[in-house]
């Protein structure tokens, strides 16, 4: 029997949300403070996917501007209506103020149309399409009572107007989840399936404790029946040592076979409880009892394998390990630190080479530094890099990070000593405080730099010919950790160059990065 493994998109792509057109699978996932925003997957047979874009891939659709660690774009929700596709999602800002805005295009591959702002608060929102051509919003507030203990919300619902893309007619209180005192309720989708609309929600917090809980409801206003087996889907009873934790923020799909599946995150903790890959997506089957969806019947949890869907296997060209940076623009995988307002990197500059412009920003800062970085995708991997740079004062600096955000951090930099001596620095950033790992002297222009992770155990290499690595030093991998650095995403490794608050106008040449699973 075929099998699949998950989790399907493995590495930081959180709160999928999924549907499908005829015979083809979108999903899209969160992004945070990165840019472009929400990458957009397309699948054939719901186990392998390829990106084919990114929703918000304009400064002028997406303002990240100073925002936070893990601010910035929450959960979005893709759906099609009526040959058009729209995803709609909550921007996050500072003093926890929500904007909800939806975005449409005609292809997911975009372009997607400017933001259509909301009145509307909370977070999570999703579009839900009724058969009588009505469309409806439905998402997490603060009950109009106010709160009666600590993370306590409700789902409601509004009607769109389609030709204003406004939010118009009374507001209804749906649902508040399933288990007593049940905190965030959050991330609903609305489904009409066999005449009753069912309200799938996630609850209990977006760590160990999170839920999947279920409702129905003849009338798409209420009220709404809980699932008396609920949640359908949580790990939190399996306990810490569990290899999967945090399953919840689930979608549903049925394919054009007549099968059930969800899409849902969860997170694979390792070296103790801590999790650099962030909260992954992973899919697992639904069957339906009594009128209610089972997930994963006669196993009741996630597995890591699992047989295939009832659909014909599309796999898609293997993407190289090595980016050499020889097209013209950048891959998908790609991302930047908030909203790039210059262009601080170039791929003609010298072909064949990713250019970054060392400038004042600092990756320490709520900025957008001179940073191009991918994700961790695999408990023990490789990544490494061939960089020529030239520092010509202490200030400026080029080479690798490693982080989990802008204080919980790993820096392989070359720069000079006050001696103006080329030096090769590895720092950590925990916490807001730096300390230097280890120092060496090294001769500036070409070099190549290196991170391997078995675990928690990162090992920094650097070569003057390539293959013959030196090792720099082994450190502790638990800082690139939600449990070490909060927030929502996972550690991320990419190219950095800066000048550290002083104007200047070199620069550093980036030959290829590969990354590769171990």
């Amino acid at each position: 029997m075929k099998t699949y493994k998950n989790p399907i998109i493995p590495g930081f792509y959180p709160d999928p949300s999924i549907c499908r057109v005829g015979e083809d699978y979108y999903l899209v996932t969160s992004t945070f403070e990165y840019f472009p925003g929400l990458p957009v997957f397309h699948s054939r047979d719901l186990v392998n996917w390829r990106q084919i874009g990114h929703v918000l891939d304009r400064p002028s659709q997406l303002n990240l501007d100073g925002i936070k660690p893990s601010g910035g774009l929450y959960a979005p929700t893709i759906r099609y209506h009526d040959g058009t596709f729209y995803v709609i999602n909550t921007h996050v800002q500072e003093n926890e103020v929500h904007n909800n805005f939806i975005v449409t295009a005609a292809d997911p591959a975009g372009p997607w149309s400017e933001p259509y702002w909301l009145d509307a608060p909370g977070i999570d929102p999703s579009l839900f399409f009724d058969d009588d051509g009505r469309a409806w919003y439905c998402g997490n507030r603060v009950p109009d009572g106010g709160e009666r203990f600590r993370g306590h919300r409700e789902i409601w619902l509004q009607e769109l107007d389609f030709e204003s893309m406004q939010l118009t007619g009374p507001t209804f209180s749906l649902w508040e989840g399933a288990l007593n005192k049940a905190i965030h309720a959050e991330a609903p989708h609305i489904y009409k399936i066999d005449g009753f609309y069912y309200l799938l929600i996630s609850e209990g917090g977006t760590a160990h404790d999170h839920a999947v809980t279920i409702a129905r409801s003849e009338s798409i206003v209420g009220p709404y029946e809980s699932n008396p087996r609920n949640p359908i889907l949580t790990h939190r009873h399996l306990g810490y040592d569990y290899p999967i934790s945090n399953t919840g923020h689930a979608d549903l799909v049925d394919t054009q076979n007549g099968e059930w599946w969800m899409v849902c995150l969860a997170s694979r903790p390792y070296g103790g409880y801590y999790y650099n890959l962030g909260r992954e997506t992973w899919l697992v089957p639904i069957t339906w009892e009594d009128g209610w969806p089972l997930v994963c019947p006669g196993i009741g949890h996630i597995p890591f394998e699992h047989p295939v869907p009832d659909l014909l296997e599309q796999r898609w060209p293997a993407s190289s390990a090595c980016d050499h940076f020889d097209g013209g623009t950048l891959g998908f995988q790609w991302n930047f630190i908030r909203t790039p307002r210059e262009q601080f990197y170039s791929l003609a500059a010298n072909p064949g080479h990713l250019r970054l412009r060392l400038r004042p920003e600092r990756i320490i800062g709520r900025v957008n530094p001179s940073f191009v970085g991918r994700r961790q995708q695999h408990i023990d991997f490789s990544a490494s890099l061939a960089m020529i740079f030239t520092p010509r004062s202490p200030s400026e600096i080029a080479g690798m990070v490693v982080l989990q955000n802008n204080n919980f951090l790993y820096r392989l930099v070359l720069t000079l000593n006050d001696a103006q001596v080329a030096i090769l620095r590895l720092v950590k950033r925990e916490d807001g405080n730096e300390e230097v790992i280890k120092e060496l002297p090294v001769d500036a222009g070409k070099l190549y730099l290196k991170v391997e992770a078995h675990g928690q155990d990162y090992r920094f290499y650097h070569a003057t010919r390539l293959d013959d690595w030196h090792l720099i030093a082994a450190v502790d991998g638990r800082i690139l950790s939600t449990q070490a650095a909060g927030g929502f995403v996972g550690a991320v490794i990419g190219m950095y160059a800066s000048s550290k608050g002083e104007p200047s106008n070199n620069y550093a040449d980036f030959g290829w990065f590969e990354y590769m699973g171990l």
